[in-house]
């Protein structure tokens, strides 16, 4: 079979079947994901999950779904499954069940309870953000970065998200026995550039080695320590109506990268990772638009789709979306469409998704697009009141549709 290009035409008839992948943005292929899509379809019986223009309120059947959504929404998290799975690690439904189950009924305190990209203690100027994360991409080099630059600039960001400027790391290593040493190497060059660039030092690690077959080579484990300089609390709860969500540029590079170089499907593409550093990105903005930033996230896990529902739910408002308005680069777009995929849930490790007061909306758009992250930033959707703590997206088409959690995500292991 030759290789697909992404400049190929794409019929919307075209056979998913050559990618050996199920079309993961279609709730009626994929069981269980996109619950509330599907239950809209079922509900209205109709054949496309797409609700016309101005009748989210006045049908019956609509509405029924939405309180539906709701009261499943509101229910206790609680994990069904008595083993874990890879969708527990993906940064949908799943694991926020297992989040919240498991380890927020544990560990529960006021730090922690927000589930923020970090914990910030201390004044709101001077004090502390703390984060940790841990990174198990595969493969470990991919077009544009590899796990190293991806755990420093990951760790990074979550302070950013904070509004903290980044200043220490920390660096666990779990090598898997028989592992190049010059991989490793290259590995650790790539952290020591990356600490560089950002300004920060990787002060204190860890090493442990596990048996061949036991780590897909290395895994990092990361902490981070940053200063809140600005006098500033980001918090998603945050969010009023009237507000505007802006992204600071194309989404789903990084994921469909990484999914692309472990090989196995037909297409070629000149596609890299946006890995990058965003703390003088996010200090940008904060300068721009003192005490009018409400929150930032940074789009990783579960892509902007998985962001934008967090907020909704943590300030319980609406979130509309305006697709025309998504910056999605074209061989991203050709990509996704190949492998049934819908770029709002596809991983990204150098955008951030930010909300600003309204009427700062364009202030926040030229200050993020005078930086060479931000130049394609743009203004994707509107914070309103109703229906509260739901996702909607305005179509290419004129219609509606809900914008749910998935319950895993699409592309596993992409960070």
């Amino acid at each position: 079979m030759s290789p697909r290009h992404l400049d190929d035409p794409i019929r919307e008839d075209a056979p998913l079947e050559d990618t050996g992948l199920e079309n993961t943005s279609r709730p009626d292929l994929v069981p269980g994901a996109a619950q509330a899509e599907a239950a809209v379809r079922e509900a209205c019986e109709l054949d496309q999950p797409e609700i016309p223009h101005g009748h989210m309120s006045g049908h019956s059947r609509e509405e029924e779904v939405l309180e539906r959504i709701e009261r499943a929404r509101k229910r206790r998290a609680r994990v069904r499954e008595d083993r874990i799975t890879l969708a527990h690690g993906a940064g949908g439904k799943a694991a926020r069940a297992l989040i919240e189950a498991v380890f927020l009924e544990a560990f529960g305190n006021p730090l922690l309870e927000p589930l923020g990209d970090g914990a910030v203690t201390g004044p709101v100027a001077g004090g502390l953000a703390f984060t940790t994360d841990s990174f198990v991409v595969r493969p470990l080099f991919f077009p544009g970065g590899d796990i190293g630059d991806l755990a420093v600039n990951g760790t990074i960001n979550d302070l950013a998200m904070c509004g903290a400027a980044p200043r220490y790391l920390s660096a666990g290593f779990i090598l898997e026995e028989g592992f190049p040493v010059e991989d490793l190497r290259s590995v650790v060059a790539s952290m020591a550039e990356a600490a560089r660039a950002a300004g920060v030092w990787i002060v204190t690690g860890d090493t442990k080695v596990v048996e061949n077959g036991k780590a897909d080579g290395c895994y990092i484990t990361t902490a981070g320590i940053g200063v809140i300089e600005r006098p500033v609390r980001l918090s998603a709860a945050a969010v009023v109506p009237g507000d505007s969500v802006v992204v600071s540029g194309p989404i789903g590079e990084h994921g469909m990268t990484v999914m692309l170089a472990r090989g196995g499907l037909d297409i070629e593409t000149d596609l890299t990772s946006d890995t990058a550093p965003l703390h003088t990105l996010a200090d940008r903005l904060l300068a721009a638009c003192p005490g009018q930033v409400r929150c930032l996230r940074d789009a990783t896990r579960g892509g902007v789709a998985t962001v934008v529902n967090e907020i909704a739910a943590a300030a319980q408002v609406a979130i509309v979306l305006d697709e025309s308005a998504v910056p999605v680069r074209p061989n991203v777009r050709g990509a996704c469409e190949l492998l049934g995929i819908d770029p709002l849930y596809v991983a990204c490790e150098g955008r951030m998704v930010a909300v600003v007061a309204g009427d700062h909306a364009d202030a926040a758009l030229d200050a993020l697009r005078s930086h060479p992250l931000g130049t394609d930033a743009a203004v994707i959707g509107r914070a309103g009141d109703d229906p509260a703590g739901l996702v909607l997206m305005r179509t290419h088409s004129g219609g509606t549709r809900v914008v749910d959690l998935l319950v895993g995500d699409p592309l596993p292991r992409i960070c």
